[in-house]
């Protein structure tokens, strides 16, 4: 549901200091910027023909495009939650089994979270020396501080806050910017800066459904930029700038409103890259561009139920968010490392938003947990080396492993969008794309004979392979043992999003009183939370 953007310093590898500056970091910097829903096809590298991503298609050019990266999870919360703990959600616990590969995520009612156990990328380069700061949507980038009420009159536990799991600062929101709400039913999302609120979304930081109008991307913007000038020569910094401008309702500010041939959508997406380039010309001008190393990428495809004018595009692929199919999580994604990559370079290793730890970890001079499987790989020997590393792509939608890719071979073990009920009610995540036999309204099985694709002939997924031509069997005969090992040794967590209750949203959150915001909670009734697809 969002781009990512990693900022490294590269200090690890290549010794910097800038003019006037006493001593340089021995760590990189590292920055990661993450879009909310924005897809594969809303770049213009990639093709998409309005070319309204200059900085972004700049960005490329001097560095290092990943045309094959994906999500490891077709929605928000799971995927970012797959981010900083480099593990599957299956095994992390941030999934449902509240029924058969169900989309679970975290709306102010969820009661769970990523539990205690699980080590977060923040609380890891901490130990390297990091000042952490996170900028914008915190509950889906960092979903394991879910509130969960300790009594009626304190609305959340202190021990979810982000400034508790590595990060030192924080400005931003804990959930989405869904509303407005009347604030009886249901509570407006309040707004962080550190340890309190200093208000609320649409109350004092106003978001014009009508016209699209929001200032919130120059807000975080200007957050970021401040803290890497006040970082740029100290101890390494760990950015984390997760705005949300591209998820349904999509907004923008009074300068770029109207200014896109996308509608607002694309007015949203110009603003976004116009924030990226001003953010990497700050750190040209700061002299530290060879010592950060940057990774842009998404959280999940488009969403195309809300498009044209409220989503993006994943074209040339398959569906989009909610789904398996390519559109639903092969993501966006550039390099950018002056001085240690070759301009307009192309990566063809299989990547993944879980490898954004290790690689983060590895640019920290730090080994990832060893007390546990960590299914993120560490991407450096491909951006520095041009190595190509042989691994699986695992999508996973809710409890259950629906497809798997190895090299340009994808194996459907299950298909579905979603149901027929939601489809005949005008649900469609695959609007002008449904595919006989594909696209299911039904969940389809196919674990005896799996739907197979290859990639590079048919990126769009409506070709499958004949089951009794030589090719599809040689492909099986090569993913059968990987499934069969993956699915031997996993051992899934706990489920944290079965649990939904009004008691726990966003009423009284800490500050709330200096503002005259607190909001009375209703009684506690948990029930297991619905999650129709």
């Amino acid at each position: 549901m969002a781009t990512v953007v990693m900022v490294f310093g590269a200090s690890l590898f290549l010794g910097w200091a800038s003019p006037g500056a006493e001593a340089a970091p021995q760590t990189p910097n590292i920055v990661l910027l993450l879009m909310d829903d924005m897809g594969w096809g809303d770049l213009g590298v990639n093709g998409e023909p309005s070319r309204e991503t200059p900085n972004l298609d700049r960005m490329a050019a001097e560095g290092m495009l990943f045309p094959d990266f994906y999500t490891a999870n077709p929605l928000c919360s799971p995927s970012r939650a797959a981010l900083l703990t480099g593990r599957l959600p299956i095994r992390n616990g941030f999934y449902t089994t509240n029924g058969h590969a169900r989309n679970a995520y975290t709306p102010q009612e969820v009661v769970g979270g990523i539990q205690d156990s699980e080590f977060l990328l923040p609380e890891l380069l901490k130990k390297a020396g990091y000042v952490n700061k996170i900028v914008g949507k915190c509950i889906c980038e960092v979903p394991e501080m879910a509130w969960v009420p300790v009594s009626r009159h304190m609305g959340h536990r202190p021990q979810f806050h982000p400034l508790k799991h590595g990060f030192d600062e924080w400005f931003g929101s804990p959930n989405c910017h869904f509303g407005p709400y009347d604030n009886k039913a249901r509570p407006n999302i309040p707004v962080y800066r550190n340890w309190e609120m200093v208000g609320r979304f649409y109350e004092d930081f106003p978001i014009n459904l009508k016209t699209g109008e929001a200032n919130l991307t120059q807000i975080y913007l200007k957050e970021a930029m401040d803290f890497i000038k006040q970082q740029a020569y100290k101890q390494p910094f760990f950015l984390y700038w997760a705005v949300d401008a591209t998820h349904a309702p999509v907004y923008a500010s009074k300068a770029f409103l109207g200014t896109s041939q996308r509608g607002r959508y694309g007015d949203a997406v110009r603003e976004i890259d116009d924030s990226i380039g001003k953010i990497l010309k700050l750190l040209q001008d700061l002299g530290i561009q060879e010592n950060t190393f940057v990774f842009f990428t998404s959280d999940n495809g488009a969403a195309l139920i809300s498009a044209p004018s409220q989503g993006g595009s994943n074209a040339p692929f398959l569906c989009g968010k909610e789904t398996t199919f390519e559109g639903g999580m092969r993501e966006p994604a550039i390099a950018w490392w002056p001085g240690h990559i070759s301009a307009g370079q192309v990566s063809h290793q299989l990547g993944n938003v879980m490898d954004l730890f290790t690689t983060s970890l590895s640019l920290a001079g730090l080994q990832p947990p060893g007390d546990r499987e960590i299914d993120g790989i560490d991407l450096l020997p491909a951006i520095t080396q041009g190595k190509l590393i042989d691994r699986p792509i695992f999508y996973y939608r809710g409890n259950e492993m629906m497809a798997i890719r190895v090299g340009l071979y994808k194996a459907h073990y299950w298909t579905w969008s979603n149901s027929w009920e939601e489809f005949s009610e005008g649900v469609d995540f695959c609007p002008g794309q449904n595919v006989s036999g594909v696209t299911t309204h039904n969940q389809e099985k196919h674990t005896e004979l799996p739907l197979l694709f290859h990639l590079g002939r048919d990126p769009g997924e409506k070709y499958p392979i004949s089951v009794s031509s030589p090719e599809y069997q040689a492909a099986l005969h090569r993913i059968s043992p990987i499934v069969e090992e993956h699915e031997k040794t996993m051992i899934p967590a706990a489920p944290q999003l079965n649990v939904c209750n009004p008691a726990v949203m966003n009423w009284a959150p800490p500050g709330c009183e200096k503002l005259g915001k607190c909001l009375s909670p209703p009684e506690s009734t948990p029930k297991k939370c619905f999650w129709p697809h």
